[in-house]
Order: structure tokens, then sequence, then C-alpha cells
């Protein structure tokens, strides 16, 4: 994904979840959502011990020092922002640079089953209505802590969570302290809203290497990717990179020629849900969440 489309992408999510039914306001760590905030997730009292913080952070979320963090286990690659694919070598394992997979990445299915990422919104509740199968979504923290309603629905529906971090930032471009403050708040926004502990983490726009694998893994995420790409959201741009006939043409020929992987699509506004449901209709519900691709656990703890 080029420079140009991660600005679009992120535009997406800001206007479709965020701008299109709340305004900001400064709030501890950024700007954050009010609008119903009376409806948010309430701040636990275990994470103002902790953190020292009151509220929800906003789009940039502050580093909490974690004591089961080994900075030395990190490796010392150099953070990029998109596009720039020339600035680590190649054993760095970019997937969004070089298609490189980690011997634990998730990348593929064998079943053909749909994926949904940048929920919950007020669109998800539509989607839920069609899904009969356990589908998975990864969530945007931010997100989760806004619309729990939403959240817990996709709960009661039976359906797998995992993490999409906080707000969606490119992992790369941010110094170890930044992706591990998207992290730790994508997962306390999960323990809080959910009580649960993620086991699956996708990264926003695909941007995992090394260096992020090696923050990931000691949260204990295994990372989910993709072998199949709707390029759903660009829809709702002024760049779009397919059609919506494009997409379902797509989705056409990977069910005729291989029926098998895991596609990446959004629930995070009505077109892109209008769009999964018509590519749940071409499939059907002989899918599989990503915890049955690789006969895996849901979570890594799940709290009563």
């Amino acid at each position: 994904m080029k420079l140009s489309n991660i600005i679009t992408h992120l535009i997406f999510i800001v206007t479709t979840v965020l701008g299109s039914r709340f305004p900001f306001r400064r709030k501890t760590g950024g700007i954050a959502l009010i609008g119903d905030e009376l409806k948010q997730t309430p701040f636990p009292e275990w994470l103002t011990a902790f953190t020292g913080m009151t509220q929800w952070p906003g789009l940039d979320p502050p580093y909490i020092p974690l004591d089961f963090i080994d900075m030395s286990k990190i490796p010392d690659y150099k953070p990029y922002h998109q596009g720039e694919c020339d600035v680590n070598p190649r054993e760095a394992c970019s997937f969004d640079c070089d298609q490189c997979i980690a011997h634990d990445d998730v990348r593929s299915c064998p079943k053909l089953s749909q994926t949904f990422d940048d929920g919950p919104s007020p669109a998800t509740l539509r989607l839920l209505d069609y899904l009969h199968h356990k589908a998975t979504f990864f969530t945007l923290g931010i997100n989760s802590v806004n619309f729990p309603d939403v959240y817990h629905k996709i709960q009661e529906k039976g359906h797998l969570i995992g993490s999409h971090t906080w707000s969606h930032a490119y992992l790369p471009s941010l110094s170890n302290e930044g992706i591990i403050a998207q992290i730790q708040w994508s997962v306390w926004a999960m323990n809080a809203t959910g009580h649960h502990t993620p086991k699956w983490f996708r990264p926003p726009y695909g941007g995992i290497d090394n260096r992020v694998r090696a923050i990931t893994r000691q949260f204990g995420l295994q990372a989910v990717l993709w072998d199949h790409d709707t390029f759903d959201w660009s829809l709702v741009s002024n760049n779009p990179l397919k059609t919506e006939q494009e997409i379902y043409n797509d989705v056409a020929v990977w069910k005729l020629t291989e029926n098998r992987g895991i596609i990446l699509e959004h629930d995070a506004s009505r077109k892109t849900v209008d769009i999964a449901i018509n590519v749940l209709d071409m499939l059907g519900s002989d899918q599989l969440a990503v915890s049955g691709c690789v006969n895996g656990n849901d979570y890594i703890r799940v709290f009563n």
C-alpha cells in the first residue's frame, strides 16, 4: 500500500467510524471522542492504579513501561514509513514491503474465510445480523471502548475478536515504545470491555517486520495476515482501487480457483459492510474463524 493509500485509509477510519458521529476534544493522551461518552467502557480502577490515568487516551496513547517486555530481545532495525522499503535488509522480514512471512504468522486458511478490520462500529451491527458462522473481527482499542455495546454483541454472537492496535498506527514507523503503547492500550481495551486477553493480532496496513514481531510476541500475540485483499475500504475514498463489481469478480475467482485463504475486509462503514454481506452470499457460511484455521485457542485468557 502506497503512502497516499495509507493516508486515504486513515481518513476512511476517522471519518466513517469517528468523525461522522462524534466531535473531538482534548483528553489525556491526545484527541478522543465524546458524543456517547457516558456509554464508553468505564476506565477500570486497576488501570488507574497501574498507569496513573483516569480516562482512555486519544489517538496517540502514552507509553507505559511493562516489566515483562525485554527490550534487549528487540532487533535494532530502523523505523520506516510506508513505502520506504530499502531502509532495512530483507532479513527484517517485512510483510508489506517483501511479502515476507515469519514461521508463526498466519496468512492462509483451509477454507476461504472473511475477516473484518477497524471496528467495532455502528455498521458492525448490520453485518452481525447476516453472519451465521463464527467469524473474526480485528478491533481497534479506541473503537472498542467507544462502542462497547457493539463489542459485546460481537461476543454474544460467538465471534472471535483480535487486536488491530489502539488507533490504527503504521507500526514500523514508530519507536519501540510507540509500538508497545499501541499494543498495550489495545490489550487493555479488550481486557476492560470484553474481559479477555487477545491471542490474535492483525497489523494495520500489513505493517509488520521482525522488530514489530519481537514486541507483539512478548504480549503473547500471533500475527494474522491475509492472502486475499478486497480493497473494500477504498470505495469510500476519493481514490478507489477497485470497483464494487471488480471486488465481486475477484471473490468469484478466489472461490473457483482456490477456495481457500483469508480475505481482508472491513466493518467500519455501511458501504464496506454491504459489500461484506454480498461476499458472504457468494461464499456461504462454510468459513472458519482464524483460530479454526490453525487449530488454535481463541484467547490467551478469558476472565469471569
